[in-house]
C-alpha cells in the first residue's frame, strides 16, 4: 500500500518541530480527515532562500511523511523555487501516494504556500503565483485526486 519512501518519512520524519521567530508559518487542514499541518520557515531576507524548514503535523501516517518530505523539498530553496513544490513533486518524491491519502499531498504543498503567504505579507512583498491561502483544503480535492 505505502511506499518504502512514505514508511521511511513517517518511522523517521525529517524536521519535525518548530522555528522560533519563524520567518513565515503556514497552517493548514482538511476537516474531511481531521488533519492539521503547520509549517515553520527560516527565510534569509536578502536571499529570500528557506534556511530552515520545520513542521509539526496531527495527523495519518501519511500526513506526516507528506510534510517530512515537503520540508526536505524546499529547504535551500528560493521562495520561487519552493513555489514550484507541488503536491504531485511530493508525492513522486515519495514514490507515490494511494488515491485516498493525495489529500495529503495536497495539504504540504498548501502548508507550504501558506507559509510563504506569511512570510510575504510581514514582509510587504508580492510572490508571484502565491494567493492567500485557504482554511481548509478539502475545496478542490476531488479535482486533484482525478488528476493523479
Amino acid at each position: 500500500m505505502y511506499s518504502e519512501k512514505v514508511m521511511d518519512h513517517f518511522q523517521n520524519p525529517r524536521n519535525v518541530g518548530e522555528i522560533e521567530d519563524a520567518s513565515g508559518v503556514g497552517t493548514v487542514g482538511n476537516a474531511k480527515c481531521g488533519d492539521i499541518m503547520r509549517i515553520y520557515l527560516d527565510i534569509d531576507d536578502e536571499t529570500h532562500v528557506i534556511r530552515d524548514c520545520k513542521f509539526k503535523t496531527f495527523g495519518c501516517g501519511a500526513a506526516v511523511a507528506t510534510s517530512s518530505m515537503a520540508t526536505e523539498l524546499v529547504k535551500g530553496k528560493t521562495i520561487e523555487e519552493a513555489m514550484k513544490v507541488t503536491n504531485k513533486a511530493v508525492m513522486e518524491a515519495l514514490d507515490g501516494l494511494p488515491p485516498v491519502k493525495v489529500h495529503c499531498s495536497l495539504l504540504a504543498e498548501e502548508a507550504i504556500h501558506a507559509a510563504l503567504w506569511d512570510y510575504a505579507q510581514k514582509h510587504g512583498i508580492t510572490v508571484e503565483g502565491l494567493s492567500k491561502p485557504k482554511s481548509d483544503i478539502h475545496e478542490g480535492e476531488e479535482e486533484a485526486e482525478e488528476e493523479y
